[in-house]
């Protein structure tokens, strides 16, 4: 999917007169990060935006509303984007909307001229065919990470269940007592050091001591 996003910007960019940079901001959770780019001119005024918390590709994809900055040198909306933009050589910038099909995720397609006025409506229209193709992408790439978290997530909770029911089973033979009697004393043993079960539990089966202070 990141491979399908580069594409995107890759052709927006070819299209559009000018050449401008493009990018990809997603915001996941209120985190903004660019995932592809065309050129280091487009991710450091995306990166720019998202230290100062403000500017046309947050706005876009935020208020879902395409943010056009026709000459970043008289631009007064985002005054820190603009000096920025416009010391970097970007003098306009388009940044379309990404509708997302996924939860607390939202995106915008970036460009970056280094002319004024360098986006027209037909550019507009353009940009907006190609942040539909975007979305798309950006959906599928937010659903796959999102399922790769929770594999890792299950991943870690099956390891931590494996190594606590271990060093029951070692607490059980040592002691005599029953699976529940074993978790007990492992609980108290969490209470006294202050340390997780787990980490007790990892403790007792690497050195075969459980640490009760």
């Amino acid at each position: 999917m990141e491979g399908a996003l580069q594409r995107v910007t890759d052709l927006a960019s070819t299209v559009l007169p000018g050449n401008p940079e493009a990018s990809v901001t997603l915001v996941v959770r209120e985190h903004p990060s660019t995932v592809v780019a065309t050129g280091l001119l487009a991710v450091d005024l995306d990166e720019g935006q998202y230290e100062c918390g403000s500017g046309p590709c947050l706005h876009a994809a935020v208020t879902r509303q395409i943010a056009d900055v026709p000459d970043t040198r008289s631009e007064t909306r985002w005054p820190d984007y603009a000096r920025r933009a416009a010391g970097s050589g970007a003098l306009s910038s388009l940044s379309v909307p990404l509708v997302i099909d996924a939860p607390q995720v939202s995106g915008s397609l970036n460009l970056y001229a280094q002319r004024p006025n360098g986006f027209d409506e037909g550019s507009r229209s353009t940009a907006t065919r190609f942040g539909l193709y975007a979305a798309l992408a950006a959906g599928t790439l937010s659903r796959y990470r999102r399922a790769v978290e929770r594999a890792d997530r299950l991943e870690v909770t099956f390891a931590s269940r494996a190594v606590i029911e271990q060093a029951r089973g070692m607490l059980m033979e040592r002691h005599g007592v029953t699976p529940d009697g074993a978790f007990r004393i492992l609980a108290r043993a969490s209470m006294h050091t202050h340390s997780t079960v787990r980490r007790l539990a990892e403790h007792l089966v690497d050195t075969g001591v459980l640490r009760c202070r």
